[in-house]
Formats: structure tokens, C-alpha cells, sequence
């Protein structure tokens, strides 16, 4: 049975998030997906440069828009970040996403909700909703017990748990 654990992280600026990406990535492990939305411009690839920071990404970090997945070599873990706004979900499944997903690093989806019948069925899903100026609500669900586990975790660090 998959269990199921909610988190919402309030943002008051860009650093604010750059603290939640730090407190996932010194959760992370191999084979951990992240599944991230939110609107264009709420701050999905900053998210993803403070996580891959925070992993020991060196160098820069932006979206794969056009390139679809960038592979990162961190400290800690590998990065696989992808951006799937611009596939159809015929065209995500012919590039073998689960390769990435069930890898041994960590997987950032930018748009993951257009690919959602891919995903694994364990993932940490994360909702960025632009607030105005710098202030960001981010909703983070747990999918499957080692997710959930991090959604109480961010309790017990501020975040408000549904």
C-alpha cells in the first residue's frame, strides 16, 4: 500500500526555497524522483540549482528546455534534470525516462505532471504557486513511505503538514 504525506512549504523570498532544496537533497538517495510543477516563472529551475547545489553540483545549473535532460555529476549523488513541457507523452516514453528514474542518482522532472503515467509510483510530487513578488507556496505530497517520511520531517521543520 502506497502512503501518502503533505507538506506546505511557505516561501517569503528566494531563499526561503533554497532552504527546502537543501533540506530534500540531504535526504536524498539514490533513485529518488522529484516531480515538480508549477506555473512558468514560480521558480521550478531555481528549485532544481539550489537541490543540485546542495548535492555538490558544481557549475551551472539551468533548464533543459531544449535539450530535454541534463545529467549532472554532484558530490553525493548524481543529477538527472529534466524538462518535459515541450513532449508529448508518446515522445517522453520513447527516450526511456525509467532508465533516470531507477538510476543511481536523483531525478528533477520540470513539468512532471504532463508525463505523470511515467513517473514512478513512489515520488516526492512539489507544487510551486507564485504568490506575487518573491512569495511562493510549495506543496510537497509524498508518494510511498520514504516520501512521506520527508513530508513529517518538513514538519518538524516549519513547514505546515496536511
Amino acid at each position: 500500500m502506497i502512503e501518502a504525506g503533505q507538506a506546505v512549504w511557505m516561501a517569503a523570498s528566494e531563499q526561503d526555497t533554497v532552504v527546502l532544496a537543501e533540506l530534500l537533497a540531504s535526504w536524498a538517495m539514490p533513485g529518488a524522483v522529484l516531480a515538480l510543477d508549477g506555473d512558468l516563472g514560480a521558480g521550478k529551475t531555481r528549485f532544481s540549482q539550489a537541490f543540485a547545489g546542495a548535492i555538490g553540483v558544481k557549475g551551472i545549473v539551468n533548464s533543459p528546455t531544449f535539450t530535454i535532460i541534463k545529467e549532472y555529476e554532484g558530490r553525493v549523488l548524481p543529477l538527472y534534470h529534466m524538462d518535459v513541457y515541450r513532449l508529448s507523452l508518446p515522445e517522453a516514453d520513447e527516450l526511456g525516462l525509467d532508465e533516470y528514474f531507477y538510476g543511481a542518482g536523483v531525478t528533477i522532472v520540470e513539468w512532471a505532471s504532463l508525463i505523470e503515467e511515467l513517473l514512478p509510483p513512489e515520488r516526492l510530487q512539489i507544487y510551486i504557486e507564485h504568490l506575487g513578488g518573491e512569495a511562493r507556496r510549495i506543496a510537497v505530497k509524498g508518494i510511498g513511505a520514504p516520501y512521506a517520511q520527508w513530508c513529517q520531517q518538513l514538519g518538524a521543520k516549519g513547514a505546515s503538514r496536511l
